[in-house]
């Protein structure tokens, strides 16, 4: 009976963070009221407060959520030498997180940004990330040039998860269009 509550609870909290990113990523931060989250949801506003005490804690349950995977893919980059064979693996890899939960935490907080000022810690934070990995994907030699390349290779990864017609194609398409750009730009 336990174990039943507890995924029951579970999946209660991954409902309220997927309805919160998606308000969030399409109507605002600022826009995007607990109570209609909790609309969205079918429960009480009451019910969300068991979960989320606020819109800063939904917000940093998913910062959590995608800190970890790019935090491990940080630390998989960095424990060895920078190789232009490990570099593409890094995007791919890249490209795979960026499908998921993490992606779309990351397009949100940039789509928010000016929003999100004021929670200094959670723009530092996926800036932070994106900086580290791109610090950990640098060759050894590389010179202006060859560190940009490596912002902009991961840069495209990240921007191909991004919906919306100005891109057009599918999910697919364009993950794919991305890794083979970001390949083209990588050193």
């Amino acid at each position: 009976m336990a174990e039943t509550d507890t995924r029951r609870r579970g999946d209660t909290r991954a409902r309220i963070q997927s309805i919160a990113l998606e308000r969030f990523t399409d109507n605002g931060y600022d826009q995007t009221s607990l109570r209609e989250i909790a609309e969205d949801l079918g429960v009480t506003k009451a019910a969300l407060y068991y979960h989320f005490k606020s819109k800063e804690e939904i917000l940093d349950s998913l910062l959590g959520q995608a800190s970890t995977e790019l935090e491990a893919l940080v630390t998989w980059m960095a424990s060895e030498p920078s190789t232009r064979e490990r570099r593409l693996e890094m995007l791919r890899r890249l490209g795979m997180i960026a499908r998921g939960v993490p992606g779309d935490v990351i397009r949100c907080v940039q789509q928010n940004e000016v929003a999100l000022q004021n929670l200094g810690a959670t723009t530092q934070l996926v800036h932070g990330l994106k900086a580290r990995l791109s610090a950990a994907a640098q060759p050894d030699d590389a010179g202006v040039e060859d560190r940009l390349r490596v912002r902009l290779a991961i840069m495209a990864v990240l921007v191909a998860n991004k919906t919306g017609a100005d891109l057009g194609g599918t999910a697919d398409e364009r993950a794919q269009a991305a890794q083979s750009v970001a390949a083209d730009l990588m050193p």
